[in-house]
């Protein structure tokens, strides 16, 4: 009888009524029946030895959840089920079976995981995250049952929720193993926050017998997307993925659609476009059809930027935009054999107050067949600058916006990088426009924190936390940093301890795009050595910092669920006085 260990005898626990084993099991004796669970509430660790029994319920008196004390299911599903063990009775003594009746481990917390995405249930999330990484699950299948939940209960397609979940995914390898938890326990409340309340997504589903060509399922799909016609276009996706349309197609078709208007959505569109396809690396391309149908939603009632007036006056953006993009339409890319680009001059146009000039710069580079990933490299850079130079004295919801400025630079980087598709390049002028149209708000220009005389023990990246339980530290936050790179700090601490400046918080959406775009950036940057890429580094880290500042302390609620997830499954005793 291996695992299974003696209890004592039928009659002393009859007058007993309860017993607690060593190893956190609890025996009960209740209506002629003896039973055994897990002495821990499920909910948040309360010992169930000391709550009432009656008709069969067990009720914890910590927050009074309740359990079926013959199986340990709970009536209270933010409570999450508690364990049960097999018992026999053999001549009056007790045996209990140390193995849970729940083998499948990984299973059970995989289950456990979709029921608190279903129910909405935060802790349950948290829990059952804990649990995966602690059985040593591949953090790709969390994600993926986090995408598979996302994409097909919210009516309105892919979300915010999905694109935080794709973003933590994305910097899992920055963050120490706590972070880590942390990124994919936010990222699936989101998702599950995102959900809550709202009708499934029923897929239309594709078009039956489809005999066209590929190319002809591109056409149809602009055209649908032009009119807003979203189920069209969702059906053709679908129809796409069934003919075998691969994800270099799929985005191609895509992603054309999506920059045939300017800056669509203050740019949202676009990234969540990006992060749709990113997120295929982590479930697999067999999830391409309900994923990227799941962006059809976000055209229905899409802004498009040049229909505003500050798109068109007091300067015409519009037309020399369209002058351009006619140009663009007779160049033959190649690039294998790309022209050297004045970094520092393109730098300095995307950021000088001559919008003109500057889209001309960039017909320019590309004509002389100037790599355009590398160009849509430094317009992110040059968004990253507004941030670097945002000044305080601005109203606090401008952060915002040049946070959609950069995100939307970063998302068409990383489109462009993946696809050859020329039509994509339009989106490089989309955003270098939003950084002309984001100048004011470098009026005045915050000056470029430099290195100081500052204590040796700003190497600690940890500092930086405490720098953040305080509010107005935007400033000192990017004085910190200039220290800490000017003093050889160690660079994946660095990244570490940003990352927990995100988790600790009650950060919202943009402060995740933020943490994960500036961190992408920067690894585009990192390999290279010259004093353009080094100074490009650090305007990276700065307008990090500088963000993050600005949007802490906040109450950390969240991150404090998922504190105590990692406490329960530590085995502490929160209901103790610490």
């Amino acid at each position: 009888m291996e695992n299974w260990v003696n209890a004592g005898k039928v009659a002393d626990l009859k007058t007993q009524k309860t017993k607690v084993l060593k190893g956190g099991i609890v025996v009960f004796f209740h209506e002629g029946q003896v039973y055994a669970l897990d002495n821990r509430c499920p909910h948040m660790g309360f010992p169930l030895h000391m709550g009432s029994l009656c008709n069969g319920i067990l009720t914890c008196h910590w927050h009074h959840a309740r359990f079926d004390v013959c199986s340990g299911g709970t009536l209270d599903p933010w409570a999450d089920d508690v364990p049960s063990y097999e018992v026999k009775l053999e001549e009056g003594e007790i045996w209990i079976n140390c193995t849970s009746k729940s083998a499948n481990q990984l299973e059970t917390y995989k289950a456990r995981l979709v029921k608190g995405l279903e129910q909405n249930l935060s802790l349950v999330i948290a829990k059952a995250v804990v649990s995966l990484i602690k059985a040593n699950a591949d953090e790709s299948e969390i994600i993926k049952i986090g995408v598979a939940f996302g994409t097909s209960q919210r009516s309105a397609g892919w979300g915010p929720g999905l694109t935080i979940l794709t973003c933590m995914a994305n910097v899992l390898p920055k963050l120490d193993m706590p972070g880590r938890i942390q990124a994919l326990y936010q990222g699936l409340a989101h998702v599950a926050n995102d959900c809550a309340g709202r009708p499934p997504r029923h897929f239309i589903g594709p078009l039956s017998g489809y005999q066209g060509n590929l190319q002809r399922l591109k056409e149809w799909y602009r055209d649908c997307i032009e009119v807003r016609d979203t189920q069209g276009a969702e059906r053709i996706v679908l129809t796409a993925a069934e003919q075998g349309m691969d994800v270099t197609d799929l985005s191609s078709m895509m992603n054309t659609a999506v920059t045939d208007h300017f800056y669509i959505d203050g740019g949202h569109t676009l990234d969540f476009h990006n992060k749709a396809f990113e997120v295929l690396q982590y479930t697999g391309e067999e999830a391409a059809a309900p994923v990227l149908a799941s962006l059809t939603p976000l055209f229905a009632n899409a802004t498009r930027s040049e229909e505003l007036h500050r798109w068109q006056s007091p300067v015409d953006l519009v037309t020399p935009l369209e002058h351009a993009f006619d140009t663009l339409k007779s160049i033959d890319f190649n690039r294998k054999t790309s022209t050297p680009i004045d970094e520092e001059h393109l730098l300095e146009k995307l950021l000088a107050n001559e919008p003109l000039d500057m889209i001309e710069s960039l017909t320019e580079n590309l004509v002389r067949n100037g790599d355009p990933v590398r160009i849509a490299q430094i317009v992110a850079l040059a968004a990253a600058e507004r941030i670097v130079r945002f000044h305080t004295q601005n109203d606090f919801r401008d952060w915002i916006t040049v946070l959609h400025t950069f995100t939307h630079a970063h998302a068409v980087h990383e489109m462009v990088g993946r696809s050859e598709e020329p039509l994509l390049l339009r989106g490089i002028y989309h955003g270098a426009v939003s950084i002309f149209l984001d100048r004011f708000l470098n009026i005045p220009a915050t000056k470029r924190p430099v290195a100081g005389k500052e204590p040796a023990a700003t190497l600690d990246s940890k500092a930086f936390l405490h720098l953040l339980d305080k509010q107005q530290q935007v400033n000192e936050a990017g004085k910190w940093v200039v220290n800490y790179l000017h003093k050889g700090g160690d660079k994946q601490a660095l990244f570490n301890t940003f990352g927990h400046a995100v988790l600790r918080e009650d950060a919202n959406f943009h402060t995740y795009q933020l943490y994960e775009a500036a961190c992408a950036e920067y690894d585009h940057w990192e390999n290279e050595e010259t004093p353009f890429a080094e100074r490009a580094k650090e305007t990276l880290l700065i307008a990090m910092a500088r963000y993050l500042a600005a949007h802490a302390p906040t109450s950390r609620e969240m991150p404090h669920i998922g504190t105590i997830a990692w406490r329960l499954n530590l085995g502490e005793k929160l209901f103790e006085e610490e």
